[in-house]
């Protein structure tokens, strides 16, 4: 019971100790006062919050942890130094709270209010990310199809996590129903009734995405584990109940844990409240945001006159001077794709571009009416810088030509689009199969 009285039993003294770490250490790590962040001017408030441990951060690690001289920021990765860095950081704040904790309040029998709470907020913080990451794989937006650049780069020179990207966006079927596993874990755990279901359905579900990080080097470990761990740490008050049913086959009573009385009349409104919203927030706006990004990408349509395709560089001239296609050379053009999209990359090892896989990328966008090709390079922020112009002809529809400067050297070069078909796009299936393929 919430509002009325509530009758405590006794804790023992080290359960009592362990609960104070960690729930400093869970409350630092899932911060629940930042998950209405989405929220107009939250964020405002949530700032102080965000720039207090940006400052604890570097500066324990600059006099304590030194994990680097230089700590990078959570990027595209959440296993940078600074990640580590907040982990060593919560820790030892865990530690030292908790044993203050334990000092000030000895006489505390238990603390079955606060612990009703922190596995309340660890419990959504669960169901938050895996709707949120669930949905997106439904609408297999997390890990796309090989576009034609990835196609063309030969395998050996992917790193193991765009591999396993790759692996998991080429099959449509698979992709969905990991994200509908994921998905129907975070609706079970919305209601108190079916947590316990829906824990054991994240569990399996983080275990395995765990693995794959772990397996793949995909920078999301830290994530990923306090996920799985969170998991582990809700189940751990259920363990009697798990190992009568699931050992020794003995029936069980239901999971009363999460079962409380709200009493006055603006709890039980505000509690509606808060779970609407929370619903609203991490369950149907993802989910229609979702739905308008496959709109959006189904509407794409090619960048005319502009062919997306594979085009081998037939003819590559660097002032004035025909390059042939020599294997040595690393920074000739061997081949250009243009995506449907806006992308595109060049078989070259020239920094000039995003070098990825042993292939720059870039951005371009034409202009019909001066005849030219703008190209761009897309850094890591997103960030645009702007590379060179190029004039283009397209003498038919399988050949393109482009010329002009490209930093202090004049380019000229003829494309010419490729015939190489790739297996990959035919997403071959065969109940029937006389070998092995």
């Amino acid at each position: 019971m919430i509002d009325g009285v509530v009758y405590q039993t006794a804790w023992p003294v080290g359960k009592k100790i362990l609960f104070r770490f960690f729930f400093i250490y869970l409350m630092l790590q899932i911060a629940p006062w930042t998950w209405l962040d989405a929220l107009p001017g939250v964020t405002y408030v949530t700032g102080y919050y965000d720039s207090a441990v940006n400052w604890s951060v570097e500066n324990f690690n600059r006099h304590i942890f030194q994990i680097k001289e230089q700590l990078v920021p959570l990027n595209g990765s959440g296993d940078t130094s600074f990640g580590w860095a907040a982990v060593c950081l919560f820790i030892l704040v865990a530690l030292i709270g908790s044993i203050i904790w334990s000092l000030i309040d000895q006489r505390r029998r238990s603390y079955d209010i606060a612990d009703y709470w922190l596995r309340n907020f660890v419990r959504y913080f669960i169901a938050m990310h895996a709707l949120g990451y669930g949905i997106i794989k439904i609408f297999a937006l997390q890990m796309y199809f090989p576009n034609i650049s990835q196609l063309a780069t030969p395998l050996g020179d992917f790193l193991p996590m765009r591999l396993s990207w790759l692996f998991i966006g080429y099959s449509l079927p698979y992709q969905i129903f990991s994200g509908i596993m994921e998905a129907m874990a975070g609706v079970f755990l919305l209601n108190r009734k079916t947590v316990t279901l829906g824990l054991l359905m994240a569990t399996g579900v983080f275990i395995n995405v765990v693995l794959l990080n772990l397996s793949y080097d995909i920078p999301v470990k830290i994530f990923s584990m306090h996920l799985l761990f969170y998991c582990f740490y809700l189940l751990a008050y259920d363990t009697k109940r798990l190992v009568s049913f699931f050992v020794f086959n003995k029936p069980v009573s239901r999971n009363e844990m999460y079962d409380v009385s709200f009493l006055k009349k603006w709890s039980r409104l505000t509690r509606v409240g808060v779970k609407s919203l929370f619903i609203i927030l991490f369950l149907l706006l993802p989910f229609y945001n979702s739905w308008k990004r496959v709109e959006a990408g189904g509407n794409i349509t090619e960048l005319k006159p502009i062919k997306p395709g594979l085009y081998d560089v037939k003819i590559f001239v660097l002032n004035g001077d025909t390059i042939p296609p020599l294997l040595t050379d690393t920074l000739r053009w061997r081949d250009v794709v243009f995506e449907r999209d806006g992308g595109g990359s060049v078989n070259s090892v020239d920094t000039m571009f995003r070098q990825r896989y042993r292939r720059g990328y870039f951005v371009y966008k034409p202009d019909t009416a001066t005849h030219t090709l703008n190209f761009k390079k897309r850094l890591v922020t997103n960030a645009e810088v702007p590379l060179f112009d190029l004039s283009y002809e397209v003498p038919s529809e399988r050949t393109l030509k482009l010329w002009g400067k490209v930093k202090n050297d004049s380019l000229y070069v003829e494309l010419i689009k490729s015939n190489r078909h790739f297996q990959l796009t035919e997403r071959q299936f065969h109940w029937l199969s006389e070998y092995n393929r």
